[in-house]
């Protein structure tokens, strides 16, 4: 979480429509990756996390298989 001021006053988003036209507008704006659109969506939004996790794809670490045995 980053160090937000809480004096300052921030718009709520609670749900999926709210998250979906905030990422949607900070993706025209500047948000290149997954990991700046969490940044610029928790800096200048109140958010609720599950609705956004449920938007953005999530980066899963490619598999490693070990070698078959003979």
């Amino acid at each position: 979480m980053p160090n937000v001021d809480p004096r300052v006053v921030r718009p709520v988003l609670l749900n999926t429509s709210g998250v979906a036209s905030a990422v949607n507008e900070l993706r025209q704006q500047k948000a290149s990756s997954t990991a700046e659109m969490w940044r610029l969506l928790t800096e200048r939004f109140v958010v609720d996390l599950d609705a956004a996790a449920s938007l953005l794809p999530s980066v899963e670490p490619e598999t490693q298989w070990l070698p078959a045995r003979a």
